[in-house]
């Protein structure tokens, strides 16, 4: 008698996911469509700095002969006491930008985030950020004239309380002045920071904060030992872009007070403006601008290898 026959049923095996199955691509003529991006880029932005490095070598004079003088500039640059010391100035406004400008928006975060009621974080995040579509030169001015030695806010309410003899020309005051100017946009909560800090906290899981709770951690405690080391990569990030802002600082020096009174105000950006547009060294000024280009480049490469390596260990883990 024939043995029954046992049928068995092959499976095939699935094919294997190539690239082109993997990431779905664009067609290459979509690509075409960011060219004039970058030809705009290349005009507006590429284009000036590169120009700029050229003509830091010559005795740049726009519609004139401009000849070639080689270091000459850079030798100007390396005497230019006004220019090094202008990076003092920016010095302490660094410090002050990564400290004191970050405290109260960090505490209105915390604060706003505390609010059990999500249609009052609501409300308050709102009118805490509605201020950052102000134009920023609208602020400025405005605070030009709460500094105003005559009629300004300031002194008109050191007057109202009996305390006319603090009455003070804020701005006009060497002494002053950079403290002056430091204190435009007080507290500072309508500001990136805050913004930062607030999506930082909303991301906090809250089971985190229900078991430090249970622990018995304080709200101090707390801030110190979850939010703060959870907020790394953002305290980071903005540390990074105070450094790239703060080297372009200016704006505001530029509307109140001109770099003076007595350079007291002054920083890189000016001295560059007023070699340009009231000495007419656009060589120099090229020069100028050309370093603290380098200068910019480099911090802003410090910081994106020191960010990479970081990610780097943190995969490696």
């Amino acid at each position: 008698m024939a043995s029954p026959v046992t049928e068995r049923t092959v499976i095939a095996p699935a094919p294997r996911a190539t690239g082109a199955t993997k990431r779905w691509r664009f067609p290459w003529f979509v690509y075409l469509g960011l060219l004039p991006t970058f030809a705009l880029l290349g005009v507006l932005a590429y284009y000036p700095a590169v120009s700029g490095v050229y003509h830091s070598f010559f005795d740049w004079r726009p519609g004139f002969d401009s000849p070639f003088v080689g270091f000459d500039n850079y030798r100007t640059m390396f005497a230019d006491d006004l220019w090094w010391d202008s990076f003092k100035n920016l010095g302490y406004i660094f410090v002050v930008s990564v400290t004191v400008m970050w405290v109260l928006p960090l505490l209105a975060a915390e604060l706003v985030i505390s609010l059990r009621s999500e249609r009052l974080q609501f409300v308050f995040r709102t009118l805490l950020i509605a201020p950052l579509a102000f134009p920023g030169v609208v602020t400025v001015l405005v605070w030009s004239f709460v500094f105003d030695p005559n009629d300004g806010m300031l002194n008109q309410g050191l007057s109202a309380i009996g305390l006319g003899s603090l009455a003070h020309n804020w701005v006009g005051d060497p002494s002053t002045a950079l403290a002056s100017l430091l204190l435009i946009g007080f507290p500072w909560v309508a500001s990136l920071p805050f913004l930062v800090f607030l999506t930082a906290l909303q991301n906090i899981p809250k089971e985190v904060y229900e078991a430090a709770s249970l622990d018995g951690c304080g709200r101090l405690r707390r801030v110190l030992t979850i939010d703060l080391p959870l907020m790394a990569s953002q305290i980071k990030l903005l540390f990074f872009l105070a450094t790239i802002s703060v080297l372009q600082f200016g704006f505001a020096a530029y509307l109140v007070t001109g770099g003076g009174p007595d350079n007291a105000t002054q920083v890189p950006v000016l001295r560059m403006l007023g070699v340009a547009f009231e000495g007419s060294d656009w060589g120099y000024a090229a020069t100028l601008s050309t370093t603290l280009f380098v200068i910019t480049a480099l911090f802003s490469g410090v910081l994106v290898l020191i960010r990479k390596k970081e990610n780097s260990d943190a995969r490696a883990l």
